[in-house]
């Protein structure tokens, strides 16, 4: 019912929406001779903030068309170089008039996370490396646009598809996870571990997860291990509504996500709104399409599927099954003490208040026969959960580590 709710206020809104778009364009024609006068921009600003916050923001594109290697600008090209039913893996094909520099051929999967936001989140992360290495992004398909017909998809699925994933790009890749994907990444690279896997990573970059929730707790660890996992099945689990090809899967919503999202910084979102209002008032164009790029992407959600997201929420916020040494891949015990030859690099930011400071560093306590040649940590000063893999301290700082650590750990 309440997807339905949402739907059907979605729906009552949309006229008032194109009312709003038509106005928007009265006060900003040129031709008005009003256009130009504070009364008109305050007018055409009002109708502007207006739309925005009752869109339905799709899915963005990565919009990535070059990059520069080596001072030169190369052209790049996406691909889908692997595809299963709940993600593709995206190639960012770089397109070199020979032969690639040996020093930048790099492979790289990153594992976005699917927590809510679409994979573009880390649109600054894959231009940042994109210089260095050849890279690819897991891109997670919506729930919603996913039939009951074609299965579910949980924990061990996740798993399964990251195994699957360094399979199809072979021996020496190296694997980077954001935030909620450095817990089943680490599984799956201690599976593949004690499996003997001849491709299991060179390197392994986990940023901001949750490896153990009980090391400075922030909010979100509070919540989910107060509240448990039967109350988000209650509260939060609803069924997709028709007419989505999705229709009748049970899902965590996006719109609940991002209300969530949302709530946890509220006074900042309003003042950037604010900002934005007057920016667009006294004609600052350049703060304003900042603004823009920025909630466009923060702003577009999707869907995950209920047993996902569940049975993350028990085991990794409640259960804390990976440090505890509890945690099962379709009843094999995952042991990270099986990582022997894939290098570890755990990288946190020390304004993290999603995953607090030492709970990624936690990987290290785990991956007792790693060598500790093969092991770092990094904190990146005066960052928060984005800034670990975006920004101007990511570029500036924390991508030449990453560079240097997979160099020193090529096999």
């Amino acid at each position: 019912m309440l997807y339905y709710l949402y739907e059907m206020n979605h729906a009552a809104v949309a006229p008032w929406r194109q009312a709003a778009n038509l106005g928007r364009f009265f006060w900003k024609n040129p031709i008005n001779p009003m256009s130009t006068t504070q009364f008109g921009r305050s007018m055409a600003a009002s109708l502007d903030m207006f739309e925005r916050v009752t869109r339905r923001y799709g899915k963005p594109e990565f919009g990535i068309s070059s990059t520069q290697v080596d001072g030169k600008t190369v052209a790049v090209e996406e691909e889908i170089v692997w595809s299963d039913t709940f993600c593709n893996v995206i190639r960012f094909n770089r397109k070199f008039s020979g032969r690639a520099p040996a020093k930048h051929n790099r492979k790289l999967l990153i594992v976005a996370p699917m927590s809510g936001h679409y994979a573009t989140l880390l649109r600054g992360t894959v231009e940042s490396m994109l210089p260095f290495a050849d890279v690819h992004i897991t891109d997670w398909i919506d729930a919603r646009q996913v039939p009951v017909t074609e299965g579910t998809f949980d924990l061990d699925d996740y798993v399964d598809y990251v195994i699957s994933m360094l399979h199809e790009m072979g021996p020496k890749t190296h694997v980077m996870a954001v935030c909620q994907p450095s817990v089943p990444v680490l599984a799956a690279v201690s599976v593949m571990s004690q499996r003997k896997d001849n491709c299991s990573p060179a390197s392994m970059i986990l940023m901001g997860g949750p490896i153990d929730t009980r090391r400075n707790p922030t909010v979100v660890n509070d919540l989910a291990s107060e509240r448990g996992v039967d109350w988000f099945g209650r509260n939060v689990i609803v069924k997709v509504p028709f007419p989505h090809p999705g229709f009748m899967r049970d899902v965590y919503p996006g719109f609940l996500q991002l209300t969530g999202f949302m709530t946890m910084n509220l006074d900042r979102h309003i003042d950037a709104h604010k900002e934005l209002f007057w920016h667009m008032v006294e004609g600052d164009g350049d703060s304003a399409d900042k603004h823009r790029e920025f909630y466009d992407e923060y702003l577009s959600v999707m869907d995950l599927t209920a047993e996902f997201y569940l049975q993350t929420v028990e085991e990794v916020f409640v259960k804390h099954a990976l440090p505890l040494g509890t945690l099962r891949h379709r009843e094999e015990l995952v042991d990270p003490s099986a990582i022997e030859t894939t290098a570890l690099l755990t990288i946190e930011g020390e304004r993290d208040d999603i995953s607090g400071v030492g709970q990624t560093q936690a990987a290290h306590d785990l991956c007792t026969n790693i060598p500790e040649a093969k092991k770092a940590h990094y904190l990146q000063k005066g960052v928060g959960h984005y800034g670990v893999f975006n920004g101007r301290r990511f570029k500036q700082y924390i991508v030449p580590r990453i560079v240097e650590f997979i160099d020193s750990n090529r096999r």
